[in-house]
Order: structure tokens, then sequence, then C-alpha cells
């Protein structure tokens, strides 16, 4: 395990789009972003290629590449932020140097499609990566509040922590009006099977994380903790064959427990479908499992590291999760 100094204020924070263009971003988002960004004490940096717009909304692979070299090789940087996700990440892990990403160790953070860059470097360098919010997260104008502490308290302080369930949570499309947002009560974290676990913390969105499978940039399941997540284009019968996709490798055996982020609605995945799908899987039977957790494609999310140690408790009179800092 290689893990990256934290980043502090007064650091440098470069924005790289692996995915998606920076172009797709609103003038309002990226203000907003900035500015809370460096309201938390950042200098921040756009990359040279992020706002590039190609046929499928982003840049080549070669400007990506060349832009995530950049941000790990320069010593100016000290943690790197993805702009947003889309779909096609996976292009780029071919033409990493991983050797280069070891010897210049930094926090990485982002989520959805991030998923296939940070589960690959860990697997490819021992490089602990991060699952949390985008640069266009930090453009969110209202409810971010949970978001922001436990990036800080995974980001940029060592010492390990509780992650607590949010209070309430949103499935809007703020981006479109950041006025006018709907907020859900939280009915809090979900036990599908009772139990505790310890392990490395592996995943991120999963249909993302299974374009892995087979390759050597799928990380080890061993002695691992499984974050599963995904967004409303997956429907119950879908999510449930990527799942048995999951179990299918080889190493399945040596997961210890499961969490479920919170799914949108669309997606129509209720905790009875999901608490059915669990438990027509044998493979599954006596692993802690908690499902509608704080991360994933809704607001709010809590920070968790990718590769680095979690302890979970799932049981009915209550849950938690403790990320162990190093």
């Amino acid at each position: 395990m290689l893990i990256s100094k934290k980043i502090q204020v007064g650091n440098h924070i470069r924005v790289v789009s692996p995915s998606k263009s920076f172009s797709i971003l609103s003038k309002e988002t990226i203000e907003i972003a900035m500015q809370r960004l460096r309201n938390l004490g950042f200098t921040v940096s756009i990359s040279q290629h992020a706002s590039v717009m190609d046929a499928f909304g982003s840049s080549s692979i070669e400007e990506k590449i060349k832009d995530l070299h950049d941000a790990f090789a320069d010593e100016t940087v000290d943690g790197i932020i993805t702009t947003i996700g889309g779909y096609n990440c996976n292009q780029l892990l071919t033409y990493l140097d991983y050797q280069l990403i070891k010897q210049n160790p930094k926090v990485l953070v982002g989520y959805s499609d991030i998923t296939a860059l940070a589960n690959a470097i860990y697997a490819k360098t021992g490089l602990v990566t991060y699952s949390g919010p985008h640069f266009s997260t930090f453009g969110m104008k209202k409810g971010m509040e949970y978001t922001i502490d436990y990036f800080q308290k995974c980001l940029m302080r060592g010492d390990s922590f509780t992650v607590n369930s949010s209070t309430d949570w949103s499935d809007d499309a703020w981006y479109l009006d950041q006025e006018n947002r709907t907020f859900h009560a939280n009915s809090g974290w979900n036990v599908i099977q009772e139990g505790e676990a310890e392990g490395v913390s592996i995943g991120g969105n999963l249909c993302t994380l299974n374009l892995l499978q087979g390759t050597k940039y799928m990380p080890s399941l061993e002695d691992s903790i499984l974050f599963l997540e995904d967004d409303y284009l997956t429907f119950p019968d879908i999510f449930d064959r990527d799942l048995q996709s999951l179990i299918h490798q080889p190493d399945f055996e040596g997961v210890k427990g499961i969490l479920i982020g919170r799914f949108q609605r669309k997606s129509v995945v209720t905790n009875e479908l999901l608490q059915k799908i669990i438990t027509s899987k044998k493979e599954l039977s006596g692993l802690p499992i908690l499902a509608n957790v704080d991360f994933g494609h809704t607001s709010p999310m809590f920070t968790f590291p990718i590769g680095g140690r979690v302890k979970m408790k799932a049981w009915k009179e209550g849950s938690s999760l403790v990320i162990q800092q190093h």
C-alpha cells in the first residue's frame, strides 16, 4: 500500500478531465466550484486539455494522458480532482505511466466513470486513490455540508473517522436549477444482512468496475470490503446481473462485506427488490451488507479510499463505518 500526503490549506489542486470534458459545465457551476475550493484554502488550476470537446464529449486519449502525467509529474501540484464522470475513462489504462504515478504519489479523487482509473492505479501501483466528489460536485450551491465535511476528514486529516448517515438527500437535476431544490429526509442505512467486517476498500461504480474484470487493472478482492453503486440507467435486472458478474470473479471468496450506495429514484431499485436480489445469491450468505449508504450518484456523499482499510458494522440496532487512516 502506498499512501500519498494529505492535501492541506495552501495546496495546489489540479483539475483533470479523464472522462467528459470541462466544457460541458455551466459558467455558474464552474464559478461556484472554484470559489468553494478556494474557500477551503486551495489554489486551483485547470489542465491544458480539460476543455477539449470531441464527438464523444471529451478530449483524445493522448490529451487526457498528457494532462494526467503532467498533473502527477508537476511538483507544484499537491492533489488531483476530476472534472466529472462519463463513459470512456477505461480507454486510458494501457497508456498510463504507472511508474511515474508511483514515483509521484498524490491524492486523486473522483467517482462514477473515474472508478476505472482509480481502481486501476491502485491495482498497478498500490497507491491509495479516492472515491469522492468531482470538481463539478463542488459547483452545487446547496446541500454540500455533509460532502465537504467528509472530503476534509478523508483527504485533509490523518485521523481515522466514523462515517454517519446524512440527515437528508437529493436526487434532482441541481445543475439546471440551483435555487429550487428537492431534499428528502434520509431513513438511514439499510441493513440487508447483519454482521461485522474489516478489510481493504475496493470499488465505486459497479458497471465501471466490472469493465476491469479479466484484466491486469482489476484490483484483488482478497480481504476486501466492496463499495458498489450505480446510476439511474441501472434497473433492478441490470444491477442483479452486474453484481452476479462480480461474484463470478475467482477471488470473490475473499470479500468480507459489502456497502451499496443509495440508488437514484429512476433506477426503481427499492429496498425490497434489493433484499430479494441479495438473498437470491448463495455466494453472499453470511456477508454483512449495508445499503442506502451515502455514496454514488445522489447527494450528499462521503469520500472513501480505494485501497485503504475500513471497518463496517451492520446491525439492526445500529450500523457504522470507520475509515482507518494510516
